[in-house]
């Protein structure tokens, strides 16, 4: 029996990463969570968002008037990390128009939900030497809401992926809010990698032998990473899946690719998720979502405060006893 219901809406939906995290911590806590409103510009992205969970994202968000979606609890959004060169005035909404980040704001100022969590890439932070953050977090403590951020790792959250991203929370009441703490061990990548791989996925015995006479791996399993500069490191976990990294990029062994279910599980979708996509589309996916288990663990400590139903002081202590226990 579900204690009650939390309307969400998912902006830049992708394949949905944000939507697994959220419907999984309101599980845990007897809530029932509704998802009213999806919205992705990617065809494909859109096919997979309604193969797994039966509704098909609208499109453009720009073409969207905020008036039309419906009212909600909580916004969550991946907003794609286009350029943001006419921030920096700190004017606030005036200076984010013409960014995707605008479409965010606009929709929050209409609806004023209780609560929203954004991600972005850790290379926000830095943007034009902080400015482009504070013009974001400026605007949305001018729509009324109280904001914090922090840069977090999805290897500090149970999978072997080292992904940083910048998580951007915010809420109308003031709150003892804080971000989770890292979680320890992550994942081995024996839990990831599949026992049979198509030979497809094999690199050629070129690429294999110019990776091991530069590098010998002192970890197994592990999965080689090529960086810009043709150098060869080996981990116990990935790099960062990238949607446009060369074909190459990431090697388990040194001797073949990620297959895209490997992908998936890297970034945290659990194996009931399918994968409709060519594997072209589905490393672009991969690379595009955000880290369930990380969004999710957001989520755990922000949802006491949205719930009404939830003590935070009760739920705080579970979460501190079951992930920062010594």
């Amino acid at each position: 029996m579900y204690k009650e219901k939390l309307k969400f809406i998912d902006l830049f939906c992708g394949i949905g990463g944000f939507r697994i995290a959220f419907e999984e911590a309101c599980e845990e806590n007897k809530i029932q969570a509704e998802c009213v409103f999806s919205s992705d510009i990617d065809k494909y992205a859109q096919e997979s968002y309604e193969a797994n969970f039966g509704e098909k994202p609208a499109g453009d968000i720009t073409k969207i008037n905020e008036k039309d979606i419906p009212n909600h609890d909580i916004l969550f959004a991946g907003f794609p990390c286009q350029p943001f060169s006419i921030i920096g005035q700190m004017k606030g909404l005036n200076d984010t128009r013409g960014t995707l980040f605008f479409d965010i704001a606009r929709i929050i100022k209409e609806k004023e939900p209780k609560a929203f969590i954004l991600e972005n890439v850790k290379q926000l932070v830095g943007h034009d030497k902080g400015k482009t953050l504070k013009v974001i977090v400026k605007s949305l403590k001018d729509l009324g809401y109280h904001v914090q951020y922090s840069v977090l790792n999805a290897l500090d959250f149970g999978l072997p992926q080292k992904r940083e991203r910048v998580v951007i929370v915010g809420h109308k009441e003031p709150i003892l809010f804080t971000f989770p703490n890292p979680e320890k061990p992550y994942k081995s990548l024996t839990e990831i990698l599949e026992n049979k791989v198509d030979k497809k996925y094999f690199a050629s015995d070129y690429i294999k032998a110019k990776r091991k006479e530069k590098h010998t791996s002192s970890y197994y399993p592990s999965i080689w990473h090529e960086n810009k500069s043709g150098n060869i490191c080996s981990y116990p976990f990935s790099c960062a899946l990238r949607s446009g990294a060369s074909h190459n990029y990431l090697l388990v062994n040194g001797e073949r690719r990620l297959t895209p279910r490997e992908m998936f599980r890297l970034q945290g979708f659990p194996d009931w998720y399918k994968i409709i996509v060519s594997d072209a589309q589905a490393k672009k996916q991969a690379g595009n979502a955000v880290p369930v288990n990380m969004i999710k663990a957001v989520a755990q400590k922000l949802l006491p405060y949205v719930a009404t139903t939830i003590d935070p002081s009760m739920v705080l202590r579970e979460y501190d006893l079951k992930y920062n226990a010594s």
